[in-house]
């Protein structure tokens, strides 16, 4: 195998690779001939600029280049017959994903897109409940990291959440709404978006990349109960109605003044069953989905991330893009629109702190 990008998350893919005892890590590629040199010898093995070289002497590839790229590097493996891991947004537009589909189809290989939170313990889960969400509240907050400046919020951070709900809902989204912000001058920095689905069930699905604190949790509701993921520290919340409540109801109005004081105590326990589940905290999620690309090449297993799941949470992405595009901030035709057109501010929230010297970007 090769890793083509070995930057912030290529390192780790490569790190990885280099350790699993059947996999014979041949190469590492990047723009940056040190960041090349200096991963391939902690390695211990091969480093690259440029990654044609590799096409014949792999026989199966993790790509971790900047989105932009993804199509091109992808493509080229692909057609050279060689199975391909990409990270995620699958590509920056459908119709280069559908590309990519299409040449996975025609070499007969798998194509995986790292949509990573999906190996996630909580959420794996989750996924063999019986559920059927109805209303659903995903946040994926995180604080400016500097990377992933090529893309937004959207692209960057709420794609995981699209992809989970695409898999946990299933069914088409009828109706999108959107709005969102720029605030470091290039792509929008947050969003929160409104999912209606054909099937009835509504997602409120917000990100941001200047929050202070992080914060990734899923919350859903269903005619089976309660779920809620906290994707950080890896749990997994589920609440039911007891056998009872389900067959009998619970009449508050009905109950004498005695068991009404007592409902308070005996509402979660009695009426409303709870189980936590903590994960385990050595499951790497990196490394299980690395193990599962690796078994589909070997098996040739369908991935669980496809290339078609890729392209409709990229498909989904796009709808969130474009409605954020034209969200009227003032509410009207004639007033700004869009994440980069926010109305003038009408003064400060607090005095301003006062700065001896203000540098230009």
């Amino acid at each position: 195998m090769a890793v083509i990008g070995v930057g912030h998350l290529g390192q780790h893919h490569a790190r990885i690779l280099a350790n699993l005892p059947d996999v014979n890590l041949v190469g590492v590629v990047d723009a940056n001939p040190d960041q090349a040199r200096a991963v391939a010898t902690k390695l211990g093995t091969t480093p690259y600029e440029c990654f044609e070289p590799l096409l014949d002497k792999v026989e199966a590839v993790s790509i971790v280049t900047p989105t932009i790229h993804h199509h091109s590097v992808a493509s080229a493996f692909l057609r050279a017959g060689v199975p391909v891991l990409v990270e995620k947004p699958v590509c920056r537009t459908v119709a280069e994903a559908d590309d990519l589909i299409a040449l996975a189809k025609k070499a007969k290989v798998p194509l995986q897109v790292g949509h990573i939170e999906r190996f996630n313990p909580a959420f794996e889960e989750l996924v063999k409940r019986p559920i059927r969400a109805k209303f659903v509240e995903a946040e994926r907050h995180g604080p400016f990291t500097g990377r992933s400046v090529d893309i937004g919020a959207v692209l960057d951070l709420m794609i995981h959440d699209l992809d989970m709900l695409l898999a946990l809902v299933g069914g088409k989204v009828a109706r999108v709404s959107a709005v969102g912000a720029v605030v470091f001058g290039g792509h929008e920095d947050m969003v929160n978006a409104r999912l209606e689905f054909e099937n009835g069930c509504i997602a409120h699905v917000t990100a941001s990349r200047i929050t202070r604190h992080p914060k990734r949790r899923l919350r859903i509701w269903a005619p089976e109960g309660y779920a809620g993921i906290d994707f950080v520290t890896r749990k997994l919340t589920l609440v039911q109605q007891s056998e009872e409540v389900r067959k009998y109801g619970l009449r508050v109005s009905e109950m004498d003044q005695a068991t009404r004081a007592r409902l308070k105590d005996e509402v979660f326990g009695r009426y409303l069953q709870v189980l936590n589940l903590d994960a385990d905290r050595k499951h790497d999620q990196l490394t299980a989905e690395l193990r599962h690309f690796i078994d589909c090449v070997r098996t040739g297993k369908t991935p669980r991330v496809t290339g078609t799941d890729g392209r409709d949470a990229l498909e989904l992405a796009e709808r969130v893009l474009d409605a954020l595009r034209v969200h009227p901030w003032e509410g009207t035709p004639a007033g700004p629109h869009g994440p980069g057109g926010l109305p003038t501010p009408a003064g400060f929230l607090f005095p301003p702190i006062q700065l001896a010297r203000i540098e230009a970007a």
